[in-house]
């Protein structure tokens, strides 16, 4: 760990030494990629400005035919209404605001959670006796031997997750050196830790790698090779690993991790992702420990 962490923590240094040079490539790739669309809409004007001045028959003579009479001049349109503005694109404080609702209410839910923790380990001693003062005889014990092995499974889930998190950060570390990408030892353990979000873990994974690559590489070989890696690397962990490092230490059969994983994404999105694993394995520590419930849990267990 000593080592590891002055890895990470002298490579750290060396990325803060060469932000500026990131920038400016950045700066560079930016200014390409602006120039590249503005090419494009000069274009496609072009190609669509002379479609529309032929659509609109000109007279040679500048005079309209009247409908009750002879030819009578025509009176040009004023120049303000010929000429059309391009609209402006919105502005940053314009998206900002617009976008602030949802970010808001997003902050104020995740506040909630430091307090629903505190709250949570400061009332154990009263909530745990009071829940279980809910039941009565042999329902009672099963109740408390139930709670114990959700404590155990949530143990174990935690930790599987660490060890998947270590195998894909080795993984990662050792392909970003193959590629000789700088800082490998920074950007692998945080692309394959980052790989295990639900949902965006391949953006996320992503990201660091093609960071690190935009002062190796210019042309777009390279960096289609390293999101194929990437990608294969998560696909592999997530469909192969992830059922059965995880899936075992929650006594989880593979298909049932896998049907889980599937049933409450569809229910609740990225955080059914989140919860999957942990409410199944709930919901077989509960059935472990009901009599009436037991060929559940066998059904659901390894």
């Amino acid at each position: 760990m000593y080592f590891a962490g002055l890895g990470v923590y002298r490579q750290g240094a060396r990325l803060v030494q060469d932000v500026p040079k990131y920038a400016e490539r950045i700066g560079d790739l930016s200014d390409r990629l602006l120039t590249k669309v503005e090419s494009m809409e000069q274009a496609v004007s072009a190609m669509v400005a002379p479609k529309r001045a032929g659509s609109a028959a000109p007279n040679p003579q500048g005079t309209r035919r009247s409908t009750s009479g002879p030819f009578e001049p025509s009176t040009p349109a004023p120049r303000d209404e010929q000429v059309r503005t391009r609209p402006e694109p919105p502005r940053i404080v314009d998206f900002i605001h617009a976008h602030l609702d949802s970010l808001y209410h997003t902050v104020l839910m995740a506040s909630f959670v430091p307090f629903l923790v505190y709250f949570m380990l400061s009332w154990r001693d009263h909530i745990q006796p009071a829940f279980l003062h809910l039941f009565e005889g042999p329902d009672r014990v099963s109740a408390a031997t139930s709670l114990d092995g959700i404590a155990s499974m949530v143990r174990a889930f935690v930790v599987g997750n660490f060890m998947l998190g270590l195998l894909l950060a080795l993984a990662s570390t050792v392909s970003f050196w193959v590629f000789r990408l700088p800082y490998p030892m920074l950007i692998g353990p945080l692309s394959g830790f980052l790989s295990l979000v639900p949902s965006v873990g391949v953006p996320l994974a992503l990201a660091p790698p093609l960071l690190a690559a935009l002062t190796v590489y210019s042309t777009p070989a390279p960096y289609l090779i390293i999101v194929g890696v990437v990608a294969l690397i998560h696909l592999l962990t997530m469909n192969l690993l992830y059922p059965k490092i995880v899936g075992q230490r929650v006594h989880l059969n593979p298909l049932v991790v896998a049907v889980a994983l599937m049933f409450w994404s569809v229910l609740w999105g990225a955080a059914g992702l989140i919860l999957a694993i942990p409410l199944t394995a709930g919901i077989k520590a509960v059935c472990d420990h009901v009599k009436s419930l037991e060929r559940y849990g066998r059904l659901l267990g390894d």
